[in-house]
């Protein structure tokens, strides 16, 4: 077995030819897409992995100096495709790794067929006039919860960022994933996720993306959406019926709905 396939727990699953990449976002794991990936299985090769820190990843591989930045993780996307030869690939990158994957893809256009983000945003922090939705101190008191208290931090944030109160299930479900990543690690990448700056770089990218953009997101204000859509060529917007930051989890269906139609559609390329 080659060792990146154990160093990033790579799972993979499905019938299909078309490969599909899912990509977990800060804090999270691959279990984040278990509500919508049977949906893929039959049609689809679905590759699930994880980043190093998080799940049942070799943790003796990760480096902090190399993780201090987005490039080091969009290092490990491309590890991956090398490791498993893949070629025209879909690539679903939620949140941070809406951002990780546009790098991988504009380091490597060629194996790449098409993007999507779910809930991206090139662009956490406010910024003259772009509000990207986090003053600094908004950032530094993160930081210090995560230090602090890292399961205290989980479980307070869960169910804001979740937005799902009639499904308490789901709620429990999501602090458990933030719970299997490493609390020294969950904070460098944190500060990597919302000290980064991506807005330069939409530009660069020539592949094909679509932004899933959530109508009352608590991370990602919707004009963020806007701006992706305005400045990265050859990018789609769908604004979705669902809230909060992690549809895959609470709206399943119309996620891959969204997905699915954009894969499908050969007018969007």
């Amino acid at each position: 077995m080659h060792p990146v396939l154990v160093r990033n727990n790579i799972k993979i699953l499905g019938e299909g030819s078309q490969i599909i990449v899912f990509a977990h976002g800060f804090g999270c794991t691959q279990s984040t897409w278990k509500y919508i990936t049977h949906s893929f299985l039959k049609d689809y090769k679905v590759i699930l992995f994880d980043y190093i820190g998080s799940g049942n990843t070799d943790i003796s591989q990760y480096d902090y100096h190399k993780y201090a930045t987005l490039e080091g993780y969009a290092c490990d996307v491309l590890d991956i495709i090398a490791a498993l030869q893949l070629q025209e690939i879909i690539f679903v990158g939620h949140s941070v790794s809406a951002m990780i994957g546009m790098i991988a893809a504009i380091q490597k256009p060629d194996v790449f067929k098409k993007l999507i983000f779910i809930g991206p945003s090139p662009k956490y922090l406010n910024d003259q006039h772009y509000i990207g939705g986090f003053k600094t101190e908004d950032i530094a008191a993160l930081f210090n919860h995560i230090v602090d208290d890292y399961s205290g931090w989980a479980k307070a944030i869960s169910p804001a960022v979740l937005d799902c109160p009639h499904k308490p299930e789901l709620t429990e479900f999501l602090i458990e994933c933030f719970e299997e990543t490493n609390p020294s690690i969950a904070l460098a990448f944190a500060m990597a996720t919302f000290k980064t700056d991506c807005r330069e770089k939409l530009k660069e990218l020539s592949v094909p993306s679509l932004t899933l953009a959530m109508a009352n997101d608590p991370l990602v204000p919707l004009h963020i959406g806007e701006y992706i859509r305005e400045y990265t060529p050859n990018n789609f917007l769908v604004v979705m019926k669902a809230t909060g930051h992690f549809p895959q989890i609470c709206e399943p269906e119309e996620t891959v709905k969204e997905i699915k139609k954009f894969i499908m559609d050969e007018h969007m390329c």
